[in-house]
């Protein structure tokens, strides 16, 4: 959350659908849907003072959830869903009274959002396509609420598959020779254009550089045997030493590798009759589902930082 933008509760488990929305299908069952998602030092006073701002603006609260890190000066972080008729054209002047009047009061990072405005997405990939095809597949049953704007591949080999789902592909070769110019190349088609980047086993590291320069989040998939078997061929390494678990983590990017905020995590139990193959494809499996959960997750709002952590409303 970024300024002028963040227990107890009873919105919906991760991965079930929010409550309290309309019945309706398509876009009328979210026009004057909003959420707001907030974060600040623990106080007397926050439930209240978001509950009357919200019912003196008009505004029929549908679901409220809220968690402070601890009893006493902890973090607190809250997720509303409201429905207010007329939101589209209220909304900056929602978000404007909010600062001056409650946001101010208790030093909050705020933001705002419509249920019914689906977030751009831009999904990079290389030559691996199992996460990049299961996140176009679900999107375009209607599975995940975002709108894919483009993919972007260091490699040629994935722009067929891509194709059928006419979404644009962009192939731009990327090396650690020529990163900086591949990630200029990149920003001028991501800045401003998109609010969310998948790395969808993109196998290039992404500069610091990059990452302030590109102006919204990014989603990254790897394997959970980090740190003990990094590089490649990892799954090979991994059944050498006889594993039981194999699982896959999603996470925020970070100038530190691989250790931003998680999102959520999966494992699966292998034992000594699964051969190399078997636990490339379990693998697989399992960073598709997690992959698309936190793609979920951050598209409807529900994930909040808190330092190095997220809380998951």
């Amino acid at each position: 959350m970024t300024n002028g933008s963040g227990g107890h509760g009873g919105a919906a488990r991760p991965g079930q659908a929010p409550q309290g929305y309309p019945q309706q299908s398509g876009a009328q069952a979210t026009t004057d849907i909003g959420r707001l998602l907030l974060r600040c030092r623990d106080n007397h006073g926050i439930i209240a003072a978001v509950s009357a701002f919200l019912a003196d603006a008009g505004a029929n609260i549908i679901s409220l959830d809220q968690h402070s890190t601890a009893p006493e000066d902890g973090t607190f972080v809250q997720r509303a869903i409201f429905h207010l008729p007329g939101l589209p054209a209220a909304l900056d002047g929602l978000q404007e009274r909010f600062g001056a009047t409650v946001a101010e009061r208790f030093a909050m990072d705020y933001r705002f959002t419509e249920a019914a405005k689906p977030k751009r997405v831009a999904i990079m990939a290389s030559k691996t396509d199992h996460c990049l095809l299961d996140l176009l597949w679900r999107n375009r049953r209607g599975e995940l609420e975002m709108t894919v704007a483009m993919v972007i591949s260091n490699h040629p080999d994935l722009a067929d598959q891509v194709r059928p789902f006419g979404v644009p592909f962009f192939h731009i070769p990327a090396t650690r020779d020529i990163r900086a110019e591949a990630e200029q190349r990149q920003l001028q088609l991501l800045c401003g254009n998109v609010d969310l980047v998948v790395l969808a086993r993109y196998m290039q590291i992404i500069t610091g550089d990059f990452i302030e320069a590109v102006g919204c989040p990014l989603i990254n998939i790897h394997h959970s045997f980090l740190p003990a078997f990094i590089g490649a061929a990892p799954y090979q390494r991994a059944r050498e030493r006889g594993v039981k678990l194999i699982g896959a983590t999603a996470h925020y990017v970070t100038e530190v590798l691989d250790e931003g905020p998680i999102i959520e995590q999966d494992v699966v139990r292998v034992d000594h009759t699964h051969s190399v193959t078997d636990l490339v494809r379990l693998g697989a499996d399992v960073e598709r589902a997690v992959l698309s959960r936190a793609v979920q997750w951050h598209c409807q709002d529900r994930v909040i930082r808190v330092g190095n952590e997220t809380v998951v409303l």
